[in-house]
């Protein structure tokens, strides 16, 4: 495993792929419970260290990210550090991490990493 991380990027990266190729987004306890973790806080935490290095290698390869894809139960959207630190950020989003407008960035990434893993999938 990489130093200090909760699991293999390729690993996770697989969880992901697979979920855009369904057309699905998935929880932070579903990526977690595939890994073998039951949810935490901390173990949440650290899953989005792994979805950093994922979408960042993504980009490298020009491949849409894929951490958009990881949502929380309650309202289908990314948590905090994703809109800080990741997507909200490098899609030049500075709004509410709720609401309408969320929802649209959010569903347009999503959008394009359903698009373009399930061409790849047949």
């Amino acid at each position: 495993m990489s130093a200090g991380l909760l699991a293999e990027p390729e690993r996770v990266r697989a969880i992901l792929t697979a979920a855009a190729a369904a057309g699905e987004a998935v929880t932070y306890s579903e990526v977690l419970n595939a890994l073998g973790h039951e949810f935490t806080r901390p173990k949440m935490r650290a899953l989005c260290k792994v979805l950093a290095v994922i979408d960042d290698e993504a980009a490298e390869r020009g491949e849409p990210e894929l951490a958009v894809l990881v949502v929380r139960q309650s309202d289908g959207l990314p948590g905090q550090g994703w809109w800080v630190g990741g997507g909200g950020v490098q899609h030049g989003y500075d709004g509410l991490w709720t609401g309408p407008e969320a929802v649209k960035l959010v569903k347009t990434l999503q959008r394009q990493a359903f698009e373009y893993w399930a061409a790849r999938a047949g």
